[in-house]
């Protein structure tokens, strides 16, 4: 019986029924004081509707039409724990302008798609009346609707009309000539005043106007001076490009936004890299990226749909004509050669080869007429352009997947030592000289030419307890890391029945059954009870019998143990296996439900103890065990933990790599299973809508024709599996979010904090456990230098700062409740902080509750003795979600209706067609490590 029958409505959840009235009295007791704003919302979490004179309307499930109503969690005071010390952040004080800012629509006739095409017509707007009609104003655009300026334009309307000289056609001779009419109208001020009283603290909600404004008009210059790519820039003078192979390079830039903080207006500039592809003649970029000789031989069939596919939409400039150098966007490539094809003329229908017409027309003589053609313009009037007449114009990303190599390539190039990044970043303010910057004079703006110098503090690793019976019972880690040597895990698990698979050609039995031994060697002696033999014989298969292999070894498996379930698989696998570590793990789990681990040839070969101590320890929570726990767990001595049953979800959605139109984004929720040691972790996973970022599935219900309406989604069977594991049900729900962007806060919070509301709720009437959601950001561009980089003191190996630093003042939020914590040692490059922005908090956490909560857990992750990143949660919900990509189907492009319960998108228009599910077996563990 599954968990959505075994607590459906009708059985009235006996399981979290043992007590109502107690939790009510808690939760009374614990309430804190909130903001009339924040009870009206909390009314709305709870029952889909608002008092206080204020309404959020919307589907029970979806958007309130307003979130102005809504107060994120304020910051309760700041942290004090911990040693302080000094630390810079590539954030640049930006002194805010006295000026008036001014809001104008533009409207150009006829339209125009390209935001570049915008520009250049404004820019020569500008060029043309700025000393008449403009009054000398110089305006800042958004290459859009809007245009922006410091005080008023002479007019509130006006008319203008502008020709605009095509000037990449021609080189030599008359060039095409446009005209276009623009309209600028007044829309309004942005007040400043508003954003003055925000930035002190004096006011809880931003003007986001008024800081767009500020953004654009920084940006300006950089706009004419370099290749923008979101809010970055690029330019191949930043530093010379590396070539990445395939006729791909890249380029260095720097990360540009500004942004409100206690210090006032900052702006947060960092360095960027990004794949760009190379300005080659595109005979040579086919050659590149073939990687064989295209001059002297046709391309097959395979050939062609790679280089089709690599220069879709990418921009060519004709080479054939000396003086033109007309642009084009590749649609296509001809599936027939360049000799072949022929094009009508004129209407009666006369045809004429390509060769010729260039021939004749040009006087061009196309060499490799075993080539295709370009295709560029629409199907219904496509046109020709012979490869060795084309050049790929400069300054366009590569959006699409990059290969393995190229990606290391590129990781390599963007590494940077701490000391190098900080000074790469203060030569980038240099070079973009703010102080000369036209546009930053004309709106008032000033920019410091120094990292903000900010208080930090460094947070103390928790103490780690291990088994009694080892040498040593407990651990303090030094600099984030420690090992396992004279330690036993706390709760070793039995692995008594296992199998192996060798899909290795290069390694023998005889390696196998060494590296197998070892391995049981180095489980043993962690706290493991280890059977030294497989069930049955390690059995080796090919690659492409994955399905085979795995039927066949568990069928025999069971036979032989009449009955017993097979408790682990171990999977010997080429270090280049393509598929088959994907379809290993989709067989296993979702069809066969076998725990399994994968290890690679390389490390068969070359065993080395931190390798296996390392598999021993991912193996131990695959199995249900525990590797350690911290002390202060044991003692009961965490604030807010420790005291009542507390149960923490980290959850994320993963979203399908650009260029994947269809493929549904992942969504993926974890929860621990164990209190008060909080390390053990049960995962579910659903697929949703493609680039959903709410996730759908955290609670729902259903009809169904016997039972009524029928309860389910991630949280509810989450909870009903603490209870089953701890016996008692959770009194304080803490809830880590990964991968939320700040413009989707309010969506998230609403949407989601409403999903535990109604999964509490249908599990036991009034059970509504205090909630603090917080979401955990690494996508941001703020890196913490260590003040001097001489002290070695104050930094690890890498030179990057220490451990456990934390900082909640100066670079954070003016009023909310947020904090950078670099909880883990650096290995390479710059160490990033993760950003915990505290949405929502009822259980009233200090700062320095939840910083030294935060920064504990992230002692407590299972795959290696170092502290981590990203809080455990977060980072385990993360790989659950990357794991169930290989549930899908291999072609990955059946996203047809699935059954009532699938997933929707917020609209409630289509469905996806859900993941196989786990096996019960499997989804109690952390299968996913």
């Amino acid at each position: 019986m599954d968990l959505v029958q075994e607590h459906s409505k009708n059985s009235r959840n006996q399981e979290f029924q043992n007590n109502p009235s107690r939790n009510r009295g808690r939760r009374r007791g614990r309430g804190g004081r909130k903001s009339v704003e924040g009870e009206a919302v909390l009314h709305y979490l709870r029952n889909g509707s608002v008092e206080n004179g204020g309404r959020l309307c919307g589907a029970e499930m979806g958007f309130p039409c307003s979130s102005k109503s809504l107060s994120f969690a304020a910051r309760p005071g700041f942290g004090q724990l911990g040693t302080k010390c000094i630390v810079k952040a590539n954030h640049f004080f930006a002194e805010l302008p006295e000026k008036d800012l001014n809001q104008y629509d533009v409207t150009i006739t006829p339209e125009v798609a390209s935001r570049m095409v915008n520009r250049a017509i404004i820019a020569e707007l500008v060029k043309r009346h700025r000393e008449s009609d403009l009054g000398m104003r110089l305006p800042a655009y958004d290459g859009q609707k809007s245009l922006y300026t410091a005080g008023e334009l002479p007019f509130a309307r006006k008319e203008f009309t502008v020709k605009l000289i095509d000037d990449d056609d021609v080189i030599n001779g008359p060039k095409r000539e446009r005209e276009y009419k623009v309209v600028i109208k007044f829309v309004a001020k942005a007040n400043l005043h508003h954003l003055g009283q925000f930035l002190a603290g004096k006011r809880a909600d931003g003007p986001k106007e008024a800081i767009q404004i500020l953004d654009i008009v920084l940006r300006e210059m950089a706009m004419k001076r370099f290749c923008p790519v979101g809010r970055s820039f690029f330019s191949p003078d930043i530093r010379k490009p590396q070539q990445l192979g395939d006729g791909l390079e890249a380029w260095c830039g720097f990360y540009q936004s500004i942004r409100p903080t206690q210090m006032g207006l900052s702006l947060n500039i960092d360095m960027a890299s990004a794949a760009f592809i190379e300005a080659l003649p595109v005979i040579e970029f086919v050659a590149q990226l073939l990687g064989k000789d295209v001059l002297s031989r046709p391309l097959s069939d395979s050939d062609r749909v790679k280089v089709k596919k690599a220069l879709r939409g990418v921009k060519v400039e004709v080479t054939h004509r000396s003086n033109i150098r007309r642009k084009y966007r590749v649609s296509g490539v001809t599936t027939q050669p360049t000799r072949e094809l022929v094009f009508p003329v004129d209407n009666n229908s006369t045809m004429k080869s390509v060769v010729e017409y260039f021939h004749e027309m040009y006087g061009f003589t196309i060499q490799y007429t075993h080539l295709p053609c370009l295709e560029v313009g629409n199907q219904k009037k496509a046109s020709y352009l012979p490869m060795e007449a084309c050049k790929i114009v400069e300054g366009q990303r590569y959006t699409k997947r990059l290969s393995e190599k190229q990606i290391t390539t590129l990781l390599k190039v963007t590494c940077q030592r701490p000391r190098d990044r900080e000074n790469d970043i203060l030569r980038t303010v240099q070079h973009n000289d703010y102080e000369q910057d036209p546009y930053a004079k004309e709106f008032g703006i000033k920019i410091s030419g120094k990292l903000a110098s900010v208080e930090a503090r460094v947070l103390p690793a928790p103490w780690l307890k291990y088994h009694e019976t080892g040498k040593e019972k407990d651990c303090l880690p030094q600099a984030g890391q420690w090992n396992m040597m004279n330690k036993k895990m706390i709760n070793g698990m039995a692995v008594r029945r296992w199998a192996c698979i060798n899909f290795s050609r290069g390694v023998q039995d005889s390696v196998a059954r060494g590296f197998c031994n070892e391995l049981a060697q180095m489980c043993q002696v962690s706290g493991m009870e280890f059977n030294p033999e497989p069930v049955i014989p390690i059995y080796t298969a090919r690659p492409d019998q994955v399905k085979q292999a795995l039927k066949h070894v568990y069928h025999a498996c069971m036979n032989k143990l009449k009955g017993n379930e097979l408790e682990l698989l171990l999977a010997i696998l080429p270090d280049n296996n393509g598929s088959l570590y994907g379809d290993l793990k989709r067989i296993c789990e979702t069809d066969l439900g076998l725990i399994s681990q994968c290890c690679l040839t390389k490390h068969v070969f070359k065993i080395s103890k931190q390798y296996l101590a390392n598999v021993s320890l991912k193996i131990n929570v695959k199995m249900g065990g525990r590797n350690t726990v911290l002390l202060d767990a044991i003692s009961c001595r965490i604030p807010l933990v420790s005291d009542i049953p507390t149960i923490i979800f980290g959850a994320d959605v993963t979203h399908p790599e650009n260029g994947e139109e269809s493929s549904p984004s992942i969504a993926a929720v974890v929860a621990s299973q164990d209190w008060p040691e909080v390390t053990k972790y049960a995962g579910l996973v659903c697929a949703q809508a493609h680039r959903q970022e709410l996730i759908q599935d955290l609670y729902k219900n259903w009809h169904d024709p016997v039972r009524g309406t029928v309860s389910g989604g991630m949280i509810r069977d989450l909870l009903v599996s603490f209870r089953r594991a701890t016996g008692q049900k959770p009194q304080r729900i803490i809830f880590y979010r990964d991968g939320v962007s700040e413009g989707q806060f309010f969506q998230v919070l609403l949407f989601e904090l409403d999903a535990i509301r109604k999964a509490c709720a249908s599990l036991e009437p009034n059970y509504q456990p205090p909630v603090t959601f917080i979401v955990v950001q690494k996508r941001h561009h703020t890196k913490l230098f260590a003040n001097n980089h001489r002290d070695k003191s104050r930094t690890d190996r890498s030179g990057n700062i220490l451990p456990g630093t934390v900082v909640d003042s100066k670079i954070c939020h003016p009023t909310e409740f947020d904090f950078y914590l670099c909880s883990h040692a650096g290995i390479q490059g710059t160490s990033r902080p993760a950003h915990y922005h505290v949405l929502w908090d009822e259980n009233n956490f200090t700062a320095d509750g939840i910083q030294s909560l935060t920064n504990n857990l992230c002692y407590t992750y299972a795959r290696c003795t170092r502290s981590v990143s990203v809080v455990p949660p977060a980072y385990y919900a993360h790989l659950a979600a990357f794991r169930a990509r290989f549930y899908m189907e291999p072609d990955g492009q059946d996203n047809s209706c699935g059954s009532s319960r699938g997933c929707k998108n917020v609209a409630g228009e289509c469905r996806v067609r859900p993941l196989p599910a786990l096996k019960e077996n499997v989804k109690r563990v952390m299968f996913y490590c």
